[in-house]
Parts: C-alpha cells; sequence; structure tokens
C-alpha cells in the first residue's frame, strides 16, 4: 500500500517540477476558479491530518493546515509533498488494521466515525486522484503538458480504446 501510494503521489511530486509559480497559482479556469496549487496543497493536507492523528488514533480530515504558501510557490510544494512522503514511509504497515477515529464535516457538521489506519489511507489516495483528475482538466486548459498518460486516472477505470 505505501509503495503504490507513494507512487501516486510522485506524480504529483514531478508535475511541480515541471511548471512555474505563474502556471501552480492560476487561478483562471472555470468553472471553479481553483488552482492546480489549491488542489494539490489540499490532496497533501489531508494527508497530513492522518498523520497527525495517527499516534492518538484520531484524525480530524476538516482540521487541515491550508497553508497559503504551498498551494502558490511550487518550492513550497514540493517541500510539502517531501514532507508527505516522508512521513507516509515511516506508516508501519502491522498497523494498517489499528482502529482510528476520523473525523470531517460532511456538509451538515462533523461527524466522527471508526477506520482502519490502512483505510484512511486508501481513502486518502483515491482522493488524491480524484483531484489530479481536476488538476488535469485545469493543465490542458493552461495548455500544460500532463506530467504522465496516467495523472488523474483511477488504476480501476477502463480507458477509451483507440483502436477499431
Amino acid at each position: 500500500m505505501i509503495n503504490a501510494i507513494e507512487k501516486n503521489l510522485q506524480r504529483g511530486f514531478k508535475l511541480l517540477n515541471t511548471i512555474s509559480d505563474e502556471q501552480y497559482s492560476d487561478c483562471s479556469v472555470p468553472p471553479y476558479y481553483s488552482s492546480i496549487g489549491n488542489n494539490m496543497r489540499h490532496i497533501l493536507d489531508v494527508f497530513s491530518c492522518i498523520f497527525k492523528g495517527i499516534e492518538n488514533g484520531v484524525i480530524d480530515v476538516s482540521d487541515r493546515e491550508r497553508n497559503e504558501l504551498a498551494q502558490i510557490k511550487t518550492d513550497a510544494g514540493i517541500a510539502y509533498f517531501r514532507q508527505i512522503i516522508d512521513q507516509l514511509k515511516l506508516v508501519n504497515p502491522e498497523d494498517f488494521d489499528k482502529i482510528v477515529k476520523v473525523t470531517d464535516d460532511l456538509g451538515t457538521g462533523k461527524i466522527t466515525t471508526n477506520y482502519t489506519l490502512g483505510s484512511a489511507l486508501v481513502q486518502a489516495n483515491s482522493h488524491a486522484i480524484h483531484h489530479y483528475a481536476s488538476i488535469g482538466f485545469i493543465i490542458e486548459k493552461l495548455g500544460i503538458e500532463l506530467p504522465d498518460a496516467d495523472f488523474g486516472y483511477n488504476p480501476t477505470t477502463p480507458r477509451k480504446s483507440t483502436s477499431i
């Protein structure tokens, strides 16, 4: 699991190494006017919430850092990716089945439910892929090349065949 999540996070890291601060922070693409940086920071914030809560078994994904610098400067975003990947590598696979209390606001107030640490990490990875797809839309509108052909694709999503 750790290797798969790291591989997915490396896709974002790779993108940040190829774009400018202006491209990273550009909020001009409708309909949401959200930047690549907004999405990347949000992805990493969710992982950060998990890592902050591992030790005591209480994770609040609504208590995000929202570090503005990490969403407007590629260097800060790259540093945040490094920090999250380093923390990911410290997770002990033997703890994947550990029960953690996960709190989030689903729109009607905060709720708390039991997850396993593994399921929280799987959810964060799926969440990252979802945001990568949004980033892919922004990238296309800004005329930037995708970092790789799998960027923003869930591994279980069927690909449209180009051959007849």
